[in-house]
């Protein structure tokens, strides 16, 4: 099967493809600044038959030969995701072809399938690229010793990743990452937490990382938070942000945890909040 059974979008010279990894579950009271009934209500009307699904996407991107991985999935941490070497099997690559990868953050959603059960590299031909604030935070000692005890498997599996890479493993500030490719730094969710612009002919499209893990929640009510946040606040304020931008830019959106499309965009709605409607 090729890769047109994937969500694609085409972004000038780009091609961008959602590859799932498969989902985790999170209880609403993980949510703050909202009632878990109310959040449950939110989804029902959204028509979600499992309220606490949260999907796990990845994000494929190809063009001039380059084939880039946009994060790499849970990898089966915690029974959460594991199906992105099988979806990107569907989508016509192998694990070896893969030449560069590129992290939002290093929570275990996102750095699990680096790699494999037995502690090898699941990428043997990939650079791992991520911004400098983020290997720093969780290879410092200090945070870890700080953390609360169920986040402390966090800060190893992140380790075990950077480590496990770290003969090709590339840090960043700011600004292009690779051709057509720029940062955007979103901070809140975690230290060094990034979103990836990819600008090609005349076309845009903003990769924003975990903006939302409950999309139907959190673009209509972006105070919000998640307990997976770092700083629930900064993190408040920057998807707010993020919500007017995109929406006035009218911008296309790619997002870890968006539904299994992939591709949306934010709309302002006549109460002058924000709602999200998938590209199909």
């Amino acid at each position: 099967m090729s890769s047109f059974a994937l969500p694609n979008q085409q972004i000038g010279d780009l091609t961008i493809t959602a590859v799932s990894d498969g989902y985790l579950n999170a209880s609403f009271d993980f949510l703050a600044n909202i009632d878990p009934a109310n959040a449950s209500r939110m989804q029902e009307n959204a028509g979600i038959t499992d309220p606490t699904s949260i999907h796990i996407n990845c994000y494929l991107v190809r063009a001039g030969g380059r084939i880039v991985l946009i994060d790499a999935g849970a990898g089966g941490f915690k029974q959460w995701g594991g199906q992105l070497k099988a979806n990107l099997l569907l989508a016509g690559i192998q694990p070896s072809e893969i030449d560069t990868i590129l992290l939002t953050h290093a929570h275990p959603d996102h750095v699990g399938g680096l790699m494999d059960a037995s502690g090898e590299a699941v990428f043997p031909n990939a650079e791992l690229i991520a911004h400098h604030r983020e290997v720093a935070f969780w290879r410092d000692d200090g945070n870890l010793n700080r953390a609360p005890e169920r986040a402390r498997g966090n800060f190893l599996v992140a380790r075990q990743a950077f480590d496990g890479y770290r003969d090709r493993l590339r840090t960043f500030e700011g600004g292009e990452v690779l051709p057509g490719v720029t940062a955007m730094p979103l901070p809140g969710h975690t230290a060094g937490h990034t979103g990836y612009r990819l600008d090609s002919g005349n076309k845009s499209l903003l990769v924003w990382g975990d903006i939302v893990h409950f999309p139907h929640i959190q673009v209509p009510r972006p105070e919000v938070s998640i307990a997976f946040d770092q700083d629930a606040s900064l993190s408040a304020a920057t998807r707010s942000r993020l919500l007017d931008c995109v929406a006035a830019e009218q911008l296309l959106i790619a997002g870890m945890h968006l539904g299994e499309p992939g591709f949306a965009r934010i709309e302002r709605t006549a109460n002058r909040t924000y709602a999200v409607s998938y590209e199909k």
